[in-house]
């Protein structure tokens, strides 16, 4: 693997590398020392241009633990806020020995634009553009289920039969993108809920089924429910009358969380609105994997790293 970039071109035979990758990678992360050699000497370059707390530490813990040198690059307070050029930015990178370059950016396609300029030789890690993708939250996400449902069991099994409804902010989110890609090549039947100004103009070619109304999306019993945050940064229009009406409409609150089955998970990316999208009663309950997303994010990144520093040869072995 040279760059991850996006989950719409991902392979479901490498998504499944990747999670069963991150499977032998969290099982470390149970023992007393989870420090790993598997990346020392490399230089792993964290490049956010836009601000971040989870995915930024995520990667840097993921780093850290298989022994990388990791440098955080925050546009603010950088050259970039003088002006500097992602072009200039980045050669400034492979002139450092950067090995791998995680990006942030604003603008939909710069990690593309990244990898493909001949700018660096560094392998490229999207960790969110614009409104495009994210696609290890996405495999985070499709780690999470996989694991709730198959536990020890996990390796080597895709998502098919599994029934996943994203609810929210679908416009703005990055992460209904990649999860909707990513979870359609594993197998499992997607379906997106929001209000009909938060959806794309057009989502005729996503592999995903569009509804309106909450409370039927429930009534289907899906196997994971996630909620995505409304995104009030990147609005600059009125998309719902007030908090207040989208709360009662698309809001997961108790009385929803108590209507959904037995078995059914709550998930939701972070930052969480509490009392906006998710109620603190769901996501503080037992059907919520709000925490586990955060814990499994490590093991995921650190598998990604793995595979674009040293895992060329196809083996696993020195992961363990």
């Amino acid at each position: 693997m040279r760059h991850l970039l996006d989950t719409k071109t991902l392979s479901r035979a490498d998504a499944l590398r990747i999670l069963d990758v991150a499977e032998d990678m969290a099982d470390t992360q149970q023992r007393e020392v989870k420090k790993l050699p598997t990346l020392r000497g490399k230089t792993v370059v964290n490049l956010f241009f836009e601000d971040s707390t989870r995915t930024r530490i995520s990667f840097e813990a993921a780093a850290k633990r298989l022994s990388a040198d990791v440098i955080n690059f925050s546009a603010k307070g950088s050259s970039v806020s003088k002006g500097e050029s992602l072009q200039d930015t980045a050669q400034t990178l492979q002139a450092m020995g950067a090995d791998a370059v995680v990006i942030r950016h604003g603008a939909s396609g710069a990690p593309r634009t990244l990898a493909t300029s001949g700018w660096i030789t560094a392998g490229v890690v999207n960790a969110g553009d614009g409104t495009h993708e994210h696609p290890t939250q996405a495999l985070l996400d499709a780690f999470t289920i996989r694991n709730r449902r198959h536990g020890a069991d996990s390796r080597g099994r895709d998502l098919e039969g599994m029934r996943v409804t994203i609810v929210g902010d679908i416009l703005h989110s990055r992460v209904a993108r990649s999860n909707v890609w990513l979870l359609s090549t594993l197998g499992a039947e997607v379906t997106l809920v929001a209000p009909p100004t938060l959806v794309p103009q057009d989502v005729s070619a996503w592999p995903a089924r569009v509804r309106y109304n909450l409370d039927d999306a429930i009534d289907a019993d899906p196997d994971a429910l996630m909620m995505l945050r409304i995104q009030s940064e990147r609005m600059n229009a009125a998309y719902f009358p007030t908090e207040r009406e989208y709360s009662r409409r698309w809001g997961l609150d108790p009385a929803r969380l108590a209507r959904l089955g037995a078995d059914s998970m709550v998930m939701h990316p972070g930052p969480m609105n509490r009392g906006l999208e998710i109620s603190a009663e769901a996501a503080d309950s037992a059907r919520s994997t709000v925490l586990a997303q955060v814990t499994n994010g490590v093991s995921v990144r650190m598998a990604v790293l793995y595979l674009l520093l040293a895992g060329t040869s196809g083996e696993t072995e020195d992961a363990r």
